[in-house]
């Protein structure tokens, strides 16, 4: 399982966000500081600790709480998400900034909307900005993310993924996860060869995918 994590930023202002910082935590502030960037926040597509740090399989991932120690910056969660994100970091309630459906925050003069995405996770989210979506756990290049974790639902996940697939076809899609060889795809591509897309209603995407996506 490889994850990526993504840095989103305005060349001219040199402001940035670290999306999914789990692994890796000082090598991505460096690669940030290198490039000339401040870091003004993280967005968290989801709870999951291989997105966000705490424990997992029993090894600890340092995530978020470890990038706070020196780089005090708001966490960008929905709100759906919150309770969960605290439970599985450790950071305070104060460190997060909670977001519904639709809200936008800027970095630097860069719009990034926050797309409600639920399925994998009550409040997954995935962002999406000039053309690109960063899609977390929700959509991946092939395939989508389980449903049978807990806080997930098959049937909030067929919705989100029809949601997604009404976006412009030119959008790129960046995945949380390296599971396919490309690391990102037109939309259009993804939804012609995704097996997740085939299903054209609620009870066939039931019965393929009600037990994990």
């Amino acid at each position: 399982m490889v994850n990526y994590a993504y840095l989103i930023g305005d060349s001219i202002t040199r402001e940035c966000v670290l999306v999914d910082p789990a692994y890796a935590v000082d090598d991505l502030v460096r690669i940030a500081q290198e490039d000339g960037m401040t870091i003004t926040g993280v967005l968290a597509s989801h709870y999951h600790p291989d997105h966000v740090g705490g424990s997992m399989m029993g090894h600890t991932i340092e995530g978020v709480s470890a990038l706070l120690e020196n780089h005090h910056v708001p966490i960008h969660v929905n709100t759906n998400e919150a309770p969960w994100v605290l439970r599985t970091t450790g950071v305070s309630e104060s460190d997060l900034c909670q977001h519904s459906a639709g809200d936008t925050i800027m970095v630097g003069n860069i719009e990034v909307t926050m797309v409600h995405t639920p399925g994998h996770t009550p409040g997954s989210q995935c962002f999406l900005a000039h053309g690109c979506l960063v899609s977390g756990d929700t959509l991946f290049l092939e395939g989508c993310g389980r449903t049978d974790l807990p806080g997930s639902d098959p049937s909030l996940m067929y919705e989100s993924l029809n949601m997604l697939a009404q976006l412009p076809d030119s959008t790129i899609v960046f995945p949380g996860h390296a599971y396919s060889t490309p690391p990102d795809m037109l939309l259009s591509d993804v939804k012609a060869t995704n097996y997740v897309f085939k299903p054209k209603t609620r009870e066939d995407w039931m019965a393929w995918f009600g037990g994990a996506g």
